[in-house]
């Protein structure tokens, strides 16, 4: 997605085969085979970016994912989004070269952020997306800029849960393609059970009603959640039990194999640390909750 910035000539990749037409062979054969072997080539790489004119490094504009309906992260408010997400992605987006008003935000869904890239529906995902091993198979991460924490929210009369253990035979909360469900059942082995939400709001939203019992995902989505209940005002806030349990790594999704791409991300980042706009941004979203934030650059996964 978005124009790019300089159309960049690559030079002839050179070797040692050599175009041989056998005497009386139909002139045209070799093309033909050129041809085909071209579009073989086109078809593998299906969901794949090129490394030139196609990176990130070299748009003019930019089409980026983010969720619409985490407070405090990413949430869709009257006709744009806010949240730390969304201010990360406006950073980097400058630091790249990029207009704000070249700057395009998408909502993605969890189950969805992976095909929107593959799909070149977006150019970046910067959507609370924790860098997996198997989410590497089919993206490359710039990042982490952030590394959250999984945490529990209970309703605020819940006194039981101390920790994840604690969550044995709990109405638990599960978004289809997140994976914060499988770190308490599968990772941990607490036998929660579970009850599908679209998202975290809408999981909160379910607790509040007394249809389950508990909400786990990254404490900056928690936090976020737990502030904007005490701003409704509508009976009393959920508990943050503060009892983290995982790390969660937030990568910058960019489509797979774009390493010009992911390389002038990670640079934008370190930058953000170096100075003091990750830390102005996390106190502007989080300074008011009772969330410890970490300030320092996160170790970068590496770009593949």
């Amino acid at each position: 997605m978005g124009a790019a910035r300089s159309a960049r000539s690559r030079p002839a990749r050179s070797g040692s085969a050599r175009s041989v037409r056998r005497r009386g062979a139909p002139p045209r054969a070799g093309a033909g085979a050129v041809l085909a072997a071209g579009a073989l080539l086109a078809a593998g790489a299906c969901g794949v970016a090129d490394a030139g004119e196609s990176s990130v490094a070299r748009k003019d504009s930019l089409v980026v994912g983010v969720n619409s309906d985490q407070p405090g992260v990413g949430q869709r408010v009257g006709g744009g989004h806010q949240g730390f997400d969304i201010d990360v992605a406006k950073e980097v987006a400058r630091r790249l070269g990029v207009p704000p008003e070249n700057l395009t935000f998408k909502q993605v869904g969890y189950a969805t952020r992976d095909s929107m890239l593959r799909s070149g529906k977006v150019d970046l995902v910067v959507a609370s997306y924790s860098i997996t091993p198997e989410r590497k198979t089919r993206v490359t991460f710039a990042g982490p800029y952030y590394v959250a924490h999984q945490d529990i929210l209970v309703p605020a009369s819940d006194t039981s849960v101390k920790d994840v253990h604690d969550l044995k035979g709990k109405r638990l909360c599960k978004v289809p393609g997140s994976v914060s469900f499988p770190r308490v059942h599968d990772e941990k082995g607490v036998a929660a059970l579970p009850v599908e939400a679209g998202g975290y709001a809408a999981c909160v939203a379910e607790m509040s009603a007394g249809r389950m019992d508990a909400v786990s995902t990254d404490d900056l989505i928690l936090a976020g959640l737990a502030a904007q209940a005490a701003k409704d005002g509508r009976g009393r806030p959920p508990r943050f039990v503060n009892a983290p349990f995982s790390d969660e790594p937030y990568g910058i999704g960019i489509r797979k194999g774009d390493l010009d791409g992911c390389e002038a991300v990670n640079k934008a980042i370190t930058e953000m640390y170096q100075g003091s706009t990750m830390r102005d941004l996390l106190a502007k979203w989080f300074g008011d909750t009772t969330l410890k934030v970490t300030t320092t650059v996160p170790q970068f996964e590496g770009c593949d």
